[in-house]
């Protein structure tokens, strides 16, 4: 997009491969339940993250990222590494959307 800015990020991101013995509904959300402690443990370091599926989206691209070892495994994949911080979120006060009785 012509209007959007740019910033410079570090030369050597790396890649995070997350996989699932299969690939059935199960191995989803135990990839999604793993894949949320990973980012909360990245963002208490100061990492930024963005998650990447574009290379995993071609079956045989898909392949080449598994496990050399074992050759096994559905992997899912997430970009980890130190950029500049975004704006914070904004919050509401907890009052307004918590009673305690």
């Amino acid at each position: 997009m012509a209007d959007r800015g740019t910033t410079t990020f570090e030369q050597t991101p790396h890649l995070v491969l997350l996989s699932t013995p299969g690939d059935s509904p199960t191995h989803w959300l135990r990839a999604g339940q793993a894949l949320e402690r990973v980012l909360l443990e990245a963002t208490l370091v100061d990492l930024a993250t963005s998650l990447t599926s574009h290379a995993l989206e071609n079956p045989g691209l898909r392949l080449l990222a598994r496990d050399p070892d074992s050759g096994t495994g559905q992997v899912q994949m997430l970009r980890i590494g130190y950029g500049p911080r975004g704006p914070a979120t904004p919050r509401r006060q907890v009052g307004d959307v918590l009673e305690i009785i």
